[in-house]
């Protein structure tokens, strides 16, 4: 179960919520994210994400490990996972026999990535733990030594793999990243020896606060020798800067909504720059990279050099399907030109080293 450690260029992956704009139904989102995932398959990214959120109108990924299973029928190569699989909504054999089944299906091409959030509003998380306590939340670094002993990673000396299996004969297991958007999660990853993801995209702050904790709390373990990170960045690339900045309208306006709560749906760009909130919502400062692709390249490569992520993973949500693919094409390609790039000079310097 030990991490490779990459020593090449930063690779990209996507993160996809599966979105669904004021038009869709559940069935046309799910194929949208369906074909993102086959794109981002074909173009070369690392993994492909989809994220747990409930009684969301605009989200149709609400059981990430159904809709892995039905993207690995689609993809080949592709890594699959979660980002994430919220634990205090489930039990930890629930979800170590789901990733363990789809471990067995696709083996080594599964990550479970394990959050501690909601996924959605207070009134719907105490319906999926049929509880109105917060007890599971608070249990959760308990809850997770048990998941990752389950999955064949035993940290302590008694726990639940001692009497329950999550499948009859593993060969391998999924890898296990904690997520978070806060210190807890850093620290606690770092105390594990686990990857870390930072919700970056999520544009609260705290990115390199995080990130450093997790560093500076990080033990090595038997699945990871020396920290590795992912930071997440929302991303929309487009031939220009005014047309990139014309397809964020959707997404400023329901991040707004979010902040605000008024839950907006996915408009289209004509929609949502009409929009009587509009105004307030461009106005409301982001991290999000927009533009060309060698703006939003240039973006993410200081977001890369400040935290000194291991691997970035990007998530973009614009109104059409067409429009998050040709993000991803413009994306990889300017990314692959820069790591050309990056190989030459190095083996310029190499040369010149030895003249």
């Amino acid at each position: 179960m030990q991490y490779h450690q990459f020593m090449e260029k930063v690779k990209l992956s996507v993160l996809d919520l599966a979105m669904a704009t004021d038009g869709d139904t559940t069935s046309v989102a799910l194929d949208n994210a369906t074909r993102l995932a086959q794109r981002a398959d074909d173009l070369g990214f690392y993994r492909f994400w989809v994220a747990e959120h409930h009684n969301m109108q605009t989200v149709a990924s609400t059981n990430p490990a159904v809709l892995i299973a039905h993207l690995g029928l689609k993809t080949s190569k592709i890594r699959l996972g979660s980002g994430g699989v919220m634990l205090p909504n489930h039990a930890p054999l629930v979800i170590a026999e789901q990733f363990a089944l789809l471990e067995a299906l696709y083996p080594n091409r599964i990550d479970l990535g394990i959050g501690r959030a909601p996924g959605s509003d207070q009134h719907t998380a105490a319906a999926l733990r049929r509880s109105p306590n917060n007890h599971d939340a608070q249990n959760f670094p308990m809850n997770l030594v048990d998941l990752m002993g389950l999955l064949g990673d035993v940290r302590a000396d008694q726990g639940a793999w001692e009497y329950l299996s999550a499948t009859p004969a593993a060969t391998t297991y999924p890898n296990i990243h904690l997520l978070g958007s806060s210190n807890f999660s850093a620290e606690l990853s770092g105390m594990l020896g686990l990857p870390f993801v930072f919700a970056n995209h999520f544009d609260t702050g705290g990115t390199l606060e995080a990130v450093q904790i997790y560093r500076d709390n990080f033990k090595p373990s038997p699945i990871l020798d020396m920290p590795f990170t992912i930071v997440t960045a929302s991303v929309i690339v487009s031939d220009t800067s005014e047309e990139a900045e014309w397809e964020s309208g959707p997404s400023r306006l329901r991040k707004y909504g979010m902040r605000t709560g008024q839950r907006h749906p996915l408009l289209s760009p004509e929609a949502a720059n009409a929009h009587s909130d509009f105004p307030a919502a461009r106005a409301m400062p982001s991290n999000s990279f927009i533009g060309t692709a060698d703006e939003v390249l240039e973006g993410l490569t200081s977001l890369q050099k400040a935290t000194q992520a291991s691997e970035l993973m990007v998530s973009t949500s614009t109104y059409s399907i067409e429009n998050r693919i040709k993000t991803l094409e413009l994306l990889s390609a300017a990314w692959e030109s820069d790591r050309t790039k990056d190989s030459e000079d190095v083996q310029e310097v190499e040369i010149l080293e030895k003249i």
